[in-house]
């Protein structure tokens, strides 16, 4: 088993270079401010699924990563309704990101509850 099977990864994975992409679509005085953290946010929610992975060992420090990877996706979304409001010539792609990461957050909730709940360290 790997990180890579997880869907919260594949639909992390497959949102990164979307949003990487509409990021270059504001204007340039915004690519190195709001683009520049919404870029990193949307790699936030992979990079701690994948370190949190790492450490699955441990219940405790697997969760704790998860619980970053939710918050990076709740930034990205907020990034992304910013956007959507000053930018309303682009609202209509970046309102579609922001519903799959709406989706992909509630993936993470749900699959950190069921981590919290049945993740048994000893069968590792």
């Amino acid at each position: 088993m790997s990180y890579r099977n997880l869907d919260i990864y594949k639909i992390a994975f497959e949102l990164f270079p979307k949003v990487h992409k509409a990021s270059f679509l504001l204007p340039k005085y915004e690519l190195y401010e709001l683009g520049s953290q919404l870029r990193r946010s949307s790699d936030s929610v992979i990079t701690n699924i994948v370190e949190g992975y790492g450490r699955s060992v441990y219940k405790n420090e697997y969760y704790r990563f998860l619980v970053f990877s939710h918050a990076s996706n709740d930034e990205t979304i907020n990034h992304l309704e910013k956007i959507i409001i000053l930018y309303p010539e682009f609202s209509a792609e970046f309102e579609i990101l922001k519903q799959q990461y709406d989706f992909l957050g509630g993936k993470i909730n749900n699959y950190k509850k069921w981590v919290k709940e049945n993740w048994n360290e000893n069968k590792l």
